[in-house]
């Protein structure tokens, strides 16, 4: 059973890069260095694309390293 504090924070970015194996760099808003990503389980199932140039909201994940492409805008 999840509360309010363990939804997902979305932060919004745009596609830098696409690298092999379905990874990208996004920048991030208000952020200068660029985050290594990875699609959602549920953008690979539904083969929803993503291109460089595209805004996208992205899940961090908590202790850093690579975070998680939930959204594309």
């Amino acid at each position: 059973m999840q509360d309010k504090s363990d939804k997902d924070i979305l932060v919004y970015g745009t596609v830098e890069e696409a690298l092999p194996n379905a990874l990208f760099r996004v920048l991030l808003d208000g952020s200068e260095k660029p985050v290594i990503t990875y699609l959602a389980g549920k953008m690979r199932k539904y083969k929803i694309r993503v291109l460089v140039g595209d805004r996208v909201g992205v899940v961090p994940e908590p202790y850093g390293g690579k975070a998680r492409i939930a959204k594309r805008l």
